[in-house]
């Protein structure tokens, strides 16, 4: 090697891993369709946000929307895991995109004729949770049937790219196209970002579940999936770590008034606080290139997770902005560490035959887990301070893991090589 060439190297090292999109064509098409339909989607997410309060004038209006697409996160996330188990995968991937695609037609619609009911509004977002729920425990579930299991952690710092570019870009390309052309603009971008997931769904080979035979055709049950979930250790504290994050450990309610308390700042102030765990998270993935080499998945949850509470202690200490906001990022990226991990072990260590059902449960989590830390935040810092929610949520948060690893201690064994649930 010249010496050229040997930091060139070390460079590719640390950069993501783009091997999954160089070997496999079906993966490669499912992930350029999911990182274009999530901008899509953050870009309606956005609209719909400001077309309520356009309609409405209300805060608590626009608060709704997040409640509409709650309950249809945690009740289809488990339903949709079991379809995901019974049916094919590639034609419920295929229906479900289909149906986030003509909610999108709909949008554009409404704005055409001149609808302006918040009612429909909800509809629509309650009815677009329903189709992520049945998607996303199919793709999730066809990811380590696509790929072989050394290149999921790989994969799995990719698909945080993918959110984290929606949650971050989605928003902003939003708010410029409202500006500019209206909501009908933007609704009608996001509907033809969806064809690209629909295409790729569409190029996807048939994929049933691998279900024992006897069992083939019959409908899975949600409730094995939960016997299945409660008889794995290890799968378990996957779920356990993520809740000790998100649960105690959740300042994002805080932001607006930790702007102002704090730092003096304005709405501005809080725009920065909500990007800084993003940007730190979509780093945290581009500088995932030797995350493939961990072989102690466990550990690196655990160090991730504690990384976390740690970052959000200190941050609730700071009253520097600047400071502030790379603790914050720095929280995200250690997030997006322990998410590769999570996600790899899932797909890794589940039979095919209960990859949908345990997906369908990380949804819920994913999906009420902040939530309920929101709620959990904003409690005690009405009743004490916000210093107090923030820096105490991250030193419970860091205690509570370090508990369940010294309760589980095989957990922090937990080899990639021998994937044991």
């Amino acid at each position: 090697m010249t010496e050229s060439a040997e930091p060139r190297a070390r460079r590719t090292h640390i950069l993501a891993d783009l091997t999954p999109l160089r070997t496999s064509p079906d993966y490669r098409r499912l992930w350029v369709g999911n990182t274009v339909s999530w901008i899509g989607q953050g870009m309606t997410a956005l609209a719909v946000s400001l077309q309520v309060y356009d309609i409405t004038g209300s805060a608590f209006s626009v608060g709704l929307i997040g409640f509409c697409s709650l309950v249809p996160l945690v009740v289809f996330g488990l339903y949709g895991g079991a379809v995901a188990d019974t049916v094919d995968r590639r034609k419920l991937g295929l229906f479900s995109a289909t149906g986030s695609f003509a909610l999108s037609l709909v949008l554009v619609a409404a704005t055409v004729v001149g609808i302006e009911q918040v009612g429909l509004l909800y509809a629509i977002v309650a009815l677009q949770a329903v189709c992520f729920a049945l998607n996303a425990p199919a793709r999730s579930s066809m990811i380590a049937r696509l790929l072989p299991a050394g290149q999921l952690p790989a994969a799995n710092a990719l698909t945080s790219m993918t959110s984290t570019t929606g949650t971050l870009v989605g928003p902003m390309l939003g708010g410029l196209i409202v500006g500019w052309w209206g909501y009908r603009a933007a609704y009608t971008v996001d509907a033809l970002c969806f064809t690209a997931s629909l295409y790729a769904m569409w190029r996807m080979p048939s994929m049933l579940p691998d279900r024992k035979d006897g069992e083939a055709g019959k409908r899975a049950s949600v409730l094995d999936g939960l016997r299945f979930l409660g008889t794995r250790p290890n799968l378990r504290m996957t779920f356990f770590t993520d809740l000790c994050a998100m649960v105690l450990a959740h300042p994002r309610a805080l932001f607006p008034a930790v702007a102002v308390l704090w730092y003096g700042g304005d709405a501005r102030t809080t725009g920065l606080l909500v990007a800084a765990p993003a940007l730190g998270a979509l780093l945290g993935g581009v500088f995932s290139g030797r995350l493939g080499r961990i072989r102690r998945h466990g550990l690196a949850i655990l160090l991730a997770v504690g990384s976390w509470g740690t970052a959000i202690a200190v941050f609730g200490l700071t009253r520097n902005l600047w400071l502030g906001l790379l603790f914050l990022a720095l929280a995200g990226c250690a997030d997006t560490v322990s998410m590769v991990f999570r996600t790899t072990m899932l797909q890794a260590a589940v039979p095919d035959e209960m990859r949908g059902r345990l997906q369908g449960v990380f949804i819920v989590v994913v999906a009420g887990g902040p939530r309920l830390g929101d709620f959990l935040a904003g409690s005690v810092a009405d009743l004490a301070s916000p210093t107090l929610a923030v820096t105490g949520g991250g030193v419970l948060c860091v205690a509570a893991v370090t508990l369940l690893a010294l309760k589980w201690r095989a957990f922090a064994r937990y080899d990639a090589r021998d994937p044991q649930p």
